[in-house]
């Protein structure tokens, strides 16, 4: 069966209501490679979307799923409880930057989300809830109208879920200062919704499909301050950052704050679908037995699978990795700036190995190129990379390879992003 064949069956039997960034259907792949269905052989940049941190079936992840499906798969710890989710919230509870925590369970990141802001509001029994401009956090219909993103994942779908807002998120090459966006955050209070009417304000210390901007320390502080000054709880999203991507195992540690409820998924289990919240323990037990769960939630095989990814971060020092790679990518890609036969590189910027830049449509210049993002995707692809674009404008590159990627191969990915930009900006 072909890439095209598959295609063809795809048009007929799935939605288009969900997208595919690539035409490829993948047969197989190990840690940073990936075979599609005509046979070809990619490096993979994009990883699920940030998810195999530690790679495609890395061994230790693909031994302790089988293990575990060889005792049970499912029993659902509503009913019956086994002891893996317990060790994983354990172990969790003590890692995170978290003072005296506890964790439950989910199978997405927009659940994990969505159970963050139902913990917030039950704790403090406040409606309101202050995202930013650029997010994103899920496609459900709260997670969605936390997204501060109209297109594609709020196209048509009528009203926001109430008691939900959105404040300037800092950029300061598009003119958007640490200052310009706290006073964006304090105009909610005066014109839109009472600083005591709101349960909790959700940021990602990076933004991930928003185009990878980092928050800046001082507005994290920021938050925290306003967030005490008013009784907030401060959630982190460290969905896309967690697990050693950014250098750290969260993110929020760059800032040195402590927040009071972090949402956390799709690196935590290294390919198998398991979402959690960690959070301070007199939060986290502000519901009564029975207010929180699902079905599939801290399935006994995903939690197999977060353990061994949390063995592979320690013992393959994966968070020191992920700094030097980032610093690899940071000086082949200013490099490649600083060409005069590459299409225009604007800003770059990068937390450990969570690294993007901007194309924009001249040199020097902060105007977003779109166009050529897109070029760029696909003339790397046909020489076989898998590169994902994002971004509220539509500009931004990102680059996500495991960290478990061997030099040679982060350099011969990082070679032909090079080439293609070359080969886009040729007349």
């Amino acid at each position: 069966m072909s890439n095209a064949d598959l295609m063809a069956r795809r048009k007929e039997a799935v939605p288009q209501g969900i997208a595919s960034a690539t035409p490829v259907f993948a047969v197989k792949a190990e840690n940073a490679e990936l075979w599609d269905a005509d046979g070809k052989r990619y490096l993979d940049f994009a990883q699920g979307i940030a998810v195999c941190n530690t790679g495609h079936r890395h061994p230790k992840i693909v031994a302790a799923v089988k293990t575990q499906t060889d005792a049970f798969t499912h029993t659902a710890f509503q009913v019956s409880m086994y002891e893996p989710y317990i060790a994983l919230a354990e172990r969790l509870n003590k890692i995170a930057p978290i003072t005296d925590a506890k964790s439950i369970f989910f199978t997405t990141g927009a659940e994990a989300v969505e159970n963050a802001v139902k913990i917030a509001r039950a704790h403090t029994g406040r409606p309101g809830v202050i995202a930013f401009k650029g997010a994103f956090h899920g496609r459900t219909n709260l997670t969605a109208s936390l997204t501060g993103k109209l297109i594609p994942y709020k196209l048509g779908l009528g009203a926001p879920a109430p008691g939900v807002f959105h404040a300037p998120f800092p950029i300061e090459h598009h003119g958007i200062s640490v200052d310009a966006a706290i006073a964006g955050l304090e105009t909610i209070f005066k014109v839109e919704m009472e600083a005591h009417n709101v349960a909790a304000i959700i940021v990602e210390p990076v933004q991930g499909e928003g185009g990878f901007y980092i928050a800046p320390t001082a507005f994290l502080q920021h938050l925290r301050d306003i967030c005490d000054a008013h009784g907030i709880l401060l959630i982190c999203d460290e969905v896309q950052t967690g697990f050693a991507r950014t250098g750290k195992m969260f993110a929020i540690e760059h800032a040195s704050i402590e927040p009071d409820m972090m949402s956390v998924a799709k690196a935590m289990a290294g390919g198998l679908p398991l979402s959690g919240v960690i959070g301070k323990r007199e939060i986290m037990d502000s519901l009564p037995p029975g207010g929180l769960g699902g079905t599939y939630g801290g399935s006994p095989i995903g939690c197999a699978a977060a353990h061994a990814v949390l063995d592979v971060i320690e013992e393959e020092n994966l968070i020191q990795r992920s700094a030097d790679l980032g610093a690899i990518m940071m000086d082949r890609i200013q490099a490649m700036k600083n060409r005069n036969d590459t299409a225009p590189i604007g800003d770059i910027r990068g937390l450990g190995s969570m690294v993007a830049f901007e194309l924009v449509t001249e040199r020097g210049g902060h105007d977003p190129n779109p166009t050529a993002t897109a070029a760029l995707t696909a003339k790397a692809l046909e020489k076989g990379l898998i590169l994902l674009s994002c971004g509220f404008y539509g500009n931004t590159i990102r680059i996500l390879a495991p960290l478990t990627i061997p030099e040679a191969q982060l350099n011969e990915g990082l070679h032909i992003i090079e080439e293609s930009l070359v080969d886009i900006a040729a007349p």
